[in-house]
């Protein structure tokens, strides 16, 4: 299971979206679910198909590695494909599979310590999907060059940041779940993914104050 290039038809307002539209995913993802539940494996390969490039750049961000977070995306999915007849509804899917995908990437740097030191932009590639823009026929290359030194520069600094308050941002700043959801998928209560969000963001500055503070590079 490989990510594949999203596209606009391909992306969905949950989480983080309006209310209408987010209870109108949930509501089509637990048909979805029920499908698979009654035997049609099928109906399960939909719901990859909608979640698995988020869930792939969530682990990604979390784990700093693009091998690492596929590895890990197809781990979560089988995960929930195997406790499927579990799954009741007192969550939306996509809370229950980023649950899932979150809590084998933190567990997976947990194991990984040694290795966070290693550049996520590294030549085996980690990418930035879920921060790349989309290209403009009348954009100015020089704005490009900009636009790619600064999410390096920001990959490379959300990598500093320990597992859990780097899942804390990916979820709140780069997924953009709200603070609910975020606490339904770590399974903490809201007032400690604030402070992990606040503390995360406070280190994030702090790494990237020097690269604020450089002069502009002329073109």
């Amino acid at each position: 299971m490989r990510p594949r290039k999203q596209t606009t038809s391909d992306q969905t307002v949950a989480p983080g979206g309006d209310d209408a539209p987010a209870a109108a995913v949930r509501l089509a993802d637990a048909l979805l679910v029920r499908r698979v539940q009654a035997g049609e494996v099928h109906a399960f390969t939909e719901l990859v198909r909608k979640y698995q490039d988020r869930v792939f750049n969530a682990c990604l961000r979390i784990c700093g590695r693009r091998e690492d977070a596929a590895d890990l995306t197809q781990e979560a999915f089988l995960k929930a494909f195997s406790a499927i007849d579990e799954f009741r509804g007192a969550s939306a899917f996509y809370t229950w599979i980023f649950r899932i995908a979150v809590n084998l990437s933190i567990s997976h740097q947990r194991k990984e310590r040694h290795r966070r030191t290693a550049s996520i932009d590294d030549p085996g590639g980690s990418g930035d999907a879920d921060f790349r823009m989309p290209a403009s026929a009348d954009a100015d290359p020089s704005d490009a060059i900009a636009a790619q030194e600064t999410r390096a520069q920001v990959a490379a600094a959300l990598a500093t940041l320990d597992a859990e308050h780097r899942a804390a941002i990916v979820l709140r700043d780069i997924e953009g779940c709200d603070y609910q959801e975020i606490a339904d998928i770590l399974e903490l209560p809201i007032g400690t993914v604030k402070s992990r969000i606040f503390r995360g963001r406070l280190a994030l500055r702090r790494q990237l104050e020097p690269v604020e503070r450089q002069p502009a590079k002329k073109r």
